[in-house]
């Protein structure tokens, strides 16, 4: 094969279909009552806030905000800990150092009751995540 042939599929997005203004099945995963999840719920609602086309689904049972069908953050309740994550996380800039995760792409904040919370970053950190996608999809 010759070097012009190649063809290197770079910037492809994840996309995830059903996403919606609001999802009925995200107030149900919050309504459940856990206290991990109650955690992460500001921080969704900082997600929806993010920009007027933002959309979200619950995707691998965790609600997810995207833009359009492309994902940018996600929350996620375990039993001893609550993740926000990003789905480009990687490449957002973290000066505070609150981004955990080895993978190519996605990076997470975790939570846990009783430990300090530095609001301002992850609240930066979520307008980060949605310039990103919007970045990306133009």
């Amino acid at each position: 094969m010759r070097g012009s042939d190649r063809t290197v599929v770079k910037n492809v997005l994840f996309r995830i279909d059903g996403a919606v203004r609001r999802d009925r099945a995200i107030a149900t995963w919050f309504a459940h009552g856990d206290e991990h999840r109650q955690l992460v719920q500001p921080w969704f609602e900082q997600m929806r806030s993010a920009g007027a086309d933002v959309r979200e689904v619950l995707h691998d049972d965790c609600p997810t905000a995207c833009v359009g069908d492309a994902p940018f953050a996600y929350v996620a309740a375990f039993s001893a800990h609550a993740n926000i994550g990003f789905f480009h996380g990687a490449e957002l800039k973290d000066p505070s150092g609150l981004l955990q995760g080895t993978g190519k792409t996605m990076r997470h904040v975790k939570l846990r009751w009783g430990e300090s919370i530095d609001k301002a970053a992850i609240e930066k950190l979520i307008a980060a995540a949605y310039r990103d996608i919007r970045k990306r999809l133009d």
